[in-house]
């Protein structure tokens, strides 16, 4: 797998099968709860239809044809104000340390932008360490509680970012 091969693009109807698997197999190498988390979500089995709306979209890591990774953008839930929140931002091993998690972080704050959101908020883990670097080397500064609703109660490190 060579980086400059990789192209991140917005998903289409036929890599949601394919994006589900790469993230729920990302969740259990992770140790993550099946309760409380995105393994749970209906929304993983229909990412496509879940981010066909307005102020929302979702992008994937394809390497020759193969999902390895994918991230998304959407308003924040139960949230009444002006912010979005990074969504099920996961990569399989052979996509990590290539850089290409700074990369999608680009895209999809830009994208943030583009849609005239005023902040970006994300939820993880204390364990999931990379993803936290990343995050916090992208700007995202912790925060003390939960924003919103968004029915991830076992997620406890939150994370907000101005964009």
């Amino acid at each position: 797998m060579s980086k400059d091969l990789i192209l991140i693009r917005e998903i289409k109807t036929e890599d949601d099968a394919q994006l589900a698997k790469v993230i729920r197999a990302v969740l259990v190498e992770m140790g993550v709860p099946k309760i409380g988390t995105a393994y749970a979500d209906k929304a993983l089995d229909e990412m496509t239809a879940t981010y066909n709306k307005d102020n929302a979209t979702y992008f994937v890591l394809e390497d020759c044809g193969k999902i390895i990774g994918g991230a998304g953008i959407s308003q924040l839930e139960n949230y009444n104000g002006n912010i979005c929140e990074l969504q099920k931002m996961y990569f399989l091993p052979e996509a990590r340390g290539k850089g290409l998690g700074e990369k999608m972080m680009a895209i999809c704050l830009e994208k943030a932008k583009s849609f005239g959101f005023e902040k970006c908020y994300l939820e993880t883990l204390p364990y999931m360490k990379d993803a936290t670097k990343l995050y916090a080397k992208s700007g995202f500064k912790n925060l003390y509680g939960p924003m919103g609703d968004t029915g991830h109660y076992s997620c406890n490190v939150w994370m907000l970012k101005k964009l």
